[in-house]
């Protein structure tokens, strides 16, 4: 492993020259970033990342609201009178390939939710989401998602990366490489990750991939210490903590210098920079005690079920209105992967966070930030319109299996229209069958969001030009845009 020359054995001179070299081209750095990011060098990011706009955007930051497991289309924004009428009928052999587990499979299972008209816009909710459809007027809902995989692991790969194999850098990681951040004390590219666990795949979900290591998402905690061995040990002064850096900073840089292709040294550098810079930044953007009690009830936080997801909600308010360009939420691990009892995992995923992100959409919007804040929510698949059956093959306890085929997803603000719906699944909610959107296209329609070109937002390696698109032809999904591209 390379180790530092022991300073014992540096000459007086040499370690004045070094520092020299050293201080001065921090302060190159510093210029040539502000200059290059147009005052936006913010996070962990090198001047190689400057912004690549490609035209005007309509979104500055997004939040995405992701959601583990699959939330099931046709018992949330997809009502299905057909699988109603033909609930308890033999459906398996017409779809018998698309099952994951066909020894569970059972016969066509109506939705248990309620249907109803909400808003201006009229846009179909079910009663699992009473607070979510009364801002169906701030939604532009996509009812013709599909992907290409029925199992997690590559199912979420691919919603993360656009890529069903590990390796690949995720939606936020670009974001971040394309734009960087309007705050220079904060990371560009935030995760506010459940408690009670990671999701599958783990951090590979916010990973930089190939891209510099320095644009992969930094994990912030909802509660307690924002993050790990972050504030300095008592009794040092800011002027000692400020030479203290300086020192470190020098001797980094003498340390990279020698070993230019090491990129992870310069990621590893920044970070620690703007660790220092984070000591203040991170604690006031988590600090809840600043809102009112009204906008924590709001918010559901210290009401149970509601507490956890409304803080992360509240949290990511806080980091866009900051500057953050892109923070992401997770939820306990597969929550929404409702293979039994379908009416009661389902009910209680959404009872976790139904409130938390109605409030997030109306407080965004009263506060001004939805129009250049763009919140993305969606899972990485659909269910199917067959029953999934336990062990015991009680059918009352019937849940769904996995369907690559058709799954819903939605924005809001960002430039998108408002009580707006694209797209169609077939009569039982199988497959998308009218104006179908793939997760190419979903990816390539919030970069253009945010004034990116998913063409020209590229690296060159082994020869190849790799998007976050890879080597499709996606289109912007234009029908859902204010302002069509």
């Amino acid at each position: 492993m390379d180790s530092l020359k022991p300073l014992s054995r540096i000459s007086r001179r040499s370690l004045l020259g070094s520092m020299g070299t050293a201080l001065s081209a921090m302060a190159v750095r510093e210029l040539l970033g502000d200059e290059a990011t147009g005052g936006r060098t913010g996070g962990p990011l090198s001047i190689d990342s400057v912004p690549r706009s490609a035209h005007a955007p309509t979104a500055r930051s997004v939040i995405h609201l992701f959601m583990n497991g699959g939330p099931s289309q046709m018992d949330l924004f997809d009502p299905k009178p057909e699988l109603t009428r033909r609930h308890g009928e033999d459906y398996f052999d017409s779809i018998a390939g698309e099952v994951e587990f066909p020894d569970a499979a059972g016969a066509l299972l109506k939705s248990p939710f309620r249907f109803a008209r909400h808003g201006e816009c009229g846009m179909w909710v079910s009663d699992a989401l009473p607070h979510l459809a009364k801002q169906v007027d701030r939604v532009a809902m996509i009812r013709s998602m599909h992907t290409t995989n029925l199992t997690h692991e590559p199912a979420l790969y691919k919603i993360h990366s656009g890529s069903e194999f590990i390796g690949r850098p995720s939606l936020g990681a670009w974001v971040t490489y394309g734009l960087g951040s309007e705050n220079r004390d904060l990371p560009a590219y935030v995760v506010l990750d459940d408690p009670n666990g990671l999701p599958v795949n783990g951090i590979d979900n916010w990973t930089s991939g190939y891209l510099p290591p320095s644009v992969q998402g930094t994990r912030f905690r909802a509660t307690g210490t924002p993050v790990l061995d972050l504030e300095p040990w008592d009794g040092q002064s800011s002027d000692d903590r400020r030479r203290e850096r300086e020192l470190i900073a020098a001797m980094d840089l003498r340390h990279q210098s020698s070993r230019p292709y090491r990129p992870q040294l310069q990621a590893r550098m920044a970070t620690y920079e703007l660790a220092a810079r984070m000591q203040l930044a991170a604690s006031d953007a988590l600090d809840l005690s600043r809102e009112s009690q009204a906008t924590l009830e709001r918010y559901g936080i210290g009401q149970g079920p509601t507490d956890s997801y409304g803080r992360r909600c509240l949290i990511a308010r806080r980091l866009v209105e900051r500057g953050v360009r892109f923070v992401q939420l997770f939820i306990e691990s597969q929550i929404w992967d409702n293979h039994n009892d379908i009416k009661t995992s389902l009910q209680s995923a959404c009872l976790k966070t139904d409130q938390p992100i109605a409030a997030l959409l109306e407080d965004l919007d009263q506060r001004g930030l939805l129009d250049e804040t763009l919140v993305v929510w969606g899972g990485e698949m659909g269910r199917l319109p067959i029953s999934q059956l336990p062990a015991d093959k009680n059918a009352e306890r019937a849940g769904r299996d996995h369907n690559k085929n058709a799954f819903c997803s939605w924005f809001a603000g960002g430039g998108v229209k408002r009580g707006h719906v694209l797209g169609a699944t077939d009569e039982l909610g199988f497959a998308a069958v009218e104006d179908r959107v793939s997760v190419e296209d979903w990816h390539a329609t919030i970069l253009h969001l945010l004034g990116l070109d998913h063409e020209s937002l590229s690296v060159e390696k082994n020869g190849l030009q790799e998007r976050l698109t890879g080597v499709t032809t996606p289109r912007v999904v234009d029908a859902i845009l204010e302002r069509a591209s």
